[in-house]
């Protein structure tokens, strides 16, 4: 068992990828993807590809461009959870996963949905409790530009945001 003492959580190893692994919040059962390597920002941590494509968003594909979602490869990706205050960016355009900013062993990846979302299939409530936290995810179509401004977003979103 792996224990967050900076989030008083306990964690439960599901598996180990190559700088990653599972952990499931044994409080809530959220799963997780937290580094076991270092990373410095601008770092290539990986490329990724699309596997399955819809032209539908799901809660668990990213946004490639107006009609195109895609589930990711490889498909432990799927647990980079979201955050107002990410550590990582999903470039749709390189089809890789980079970091935006130091990222230690321990450390959960995260990344900011509207980065890659125009308008999603599931909307929530955030939770990631950061001062910058915007309360209410539910795509880029909902944020205003000027928020938007202070992320990475993706080529198709700032495509979007353009028009």
């Amino acid at each position: 068992m792996k224990v967050n003492t900076a989030a008083r959580t306990s964690f439960r190893l599901i598996s180990t990828h190559s700088f990653a692994e599972i952990m499931e919040n044994e409080i809530n059962g959220e799963k997780s993807l937290h580094s076991i390597a270092s990373f410095q920002p601008d770092d290539v941590i990986c490329s990724f590809a699309g596997g399955v494509v819809s032209n539908t968003p799901t809660y668990l594909t990213v946004q490639t461009s107006n009609n195109e979602h895609i589930t990711l490869v490889p498909e432990f990706l799927q647990y980079i959870n979201h955050s107002c205050t990410p550590n990582v960016f999903f470039n749709t355009t390189t089809f890789q996963l980079t970091a935006l900013k130091k990222i230690e062993p321990g450390d959960e990846f995260t990344f900011f949905y509207p980065s890659t979302e125009w308008d999603m299939a599931q909307p929530f409530a955030c939770t990631c409790g950061t001062a910058t936290c915007l309360q209410h995810i539910s795509g880029a179509k909902y944020i205003d530009k000027t928020l938007l401004a202070k992320h990475k977003l993706t080529d198709f979103i700032q495509s979007m945001l353009n028009k």
